[in-house]
């Protein structure tokens, strides 16, 4: 493969850049790119066969899914199902901006990131170029441009001596966050149970989050989950109306949603599968696997405070 950098603090080499870097995506090839928090390697979060490029040149497994970046918070509706009013009060405040939200993945989408059982992180990152990148190529796949274990890359100069030639075009745009700073990973929300839930705590405080929504939990709080009622055959029909948000979730298991291990590079778990009839808790671990990626910086948030976004899982960064 021939790798090509751009420089793209040059107006000239930043259209190039952005051209080749449409063509490697659509030629299912992955590419480095700059976003708010660190480098990101991105790929077609719609082909299965770039998503495993992608999970390879990191030297990472399916186990590990990555996040997907959107260029703006009308993407998340085609993406995502029973999107909580707290969850788009979030996104409408900090998007573009570091908070990865986890949501229930649309069922209809052909995708594939990885184990990631039925979940998506998503996030819209602060930075123009990503922005100008995300709108010509539409939902990428992107975790922290490193290899799993070496530190996030700050450049694309320094992305390129972990990833080499395994990356076709590498999009350089200056030192992210600023030269001289470490990086902050993206806040990491699960918004699939009942109550939001803070998995990681990064550039948002948990107590700025909690003065919008309230209810919010922490990460060591335990869960709450919806879980649908079981009717038996015999059952009377009346019994479903009779049962309650209330009573259903007094009757649903509990996910344990570990704090992420890392925290750039959010915990190594990999979400476990789930009943079809509740959510267990393994549940939560999903949610959190995927915060491992849930964004750039969540994807190697040991990377970064050493990987992120906020698919179909969890938290670009």
């Amino acid at each position: 493969m021939s790798t090509t950098s751009y420089n793209c603090t040059n107006d000239a080499q930043r259209a190039e850049g952005l051209a080749h870097a449409q063509k490697a995506i659509a030629a299912k090839q992955i590419i480095v790119m700059p976003t708010d928090t660190v480098y990101g390697i991105a790929a077609d979060a719609f082909s299965p066969q770039a998503v495993a490029t992608l999970l390879a040149a990191k030297g990472r497994g399916r186990n590990m899914p990555p996040p997907v970046l959107i260029p703006r918070i009308g993407t998340m509706e085609g993406l995502a199902v029973d999107i909580p009013d707290d969850a788009r009060k979030l996104a409408e405040k900090y998007w573009p901006g570091p908070l990865t939200l986890i949501f229930h993945a649309q069922p209809t989408l052909t995708w594939d990131l990885g184990e990631t059982h039925g979940t998506v992180a998503l996030r819209v990152p602060d930075d123009q170029l990503a922005l100008d990148l995300l709108t010509i190529t539409g939902p990428l796949a992107v975790s922290s441009a490193n290899r799993t274990g070496q530190e996030a890359a700050q450049s694309a100069a320094e992305a390129r001596t972990q990833l080499a030639e395994s990356v076709e075009v590498y999009l350089e745009g200056g030192f992210r966050p600023l030269e001289g700073t470490d990086p902050t990973p993206s806040t990491i929300v699960d918004a699939t149970g009942l109550r939001l839930r803070v998995v990681r705590e990064g550039a948002i405080s948990l107590e700025e989050i909690k003065r919008m929504i309230p209810s919010v939990l922490s990460a060591d709080a335990e869960p709450e989950v919806w879980a649908p009622v079981s009717l038996s055959k015999d059952a009377p029909a009346d019994s479903a109306e009779e049962s309650t948000p209330d009573s259903a979730e007094e009757n649903a298991p509990v996910l344990d949603l570990a704090k992420a291990d890392e925290e750039p590079e959010v915990s190594d778990e990999a979400p476990e599968p789930m009943d079809d009839s509740v959510e267990s808790t393994e549940r939560a671990d999903d949610a959190d696997a995927q915060t491992d990626d849930a964004d750039v910086e969540a994807d190697d948030a040991d990377s970064q405070a050493d990987d992120a976004e906020e698919p179909k899982a969890a938290a670009a960064s």
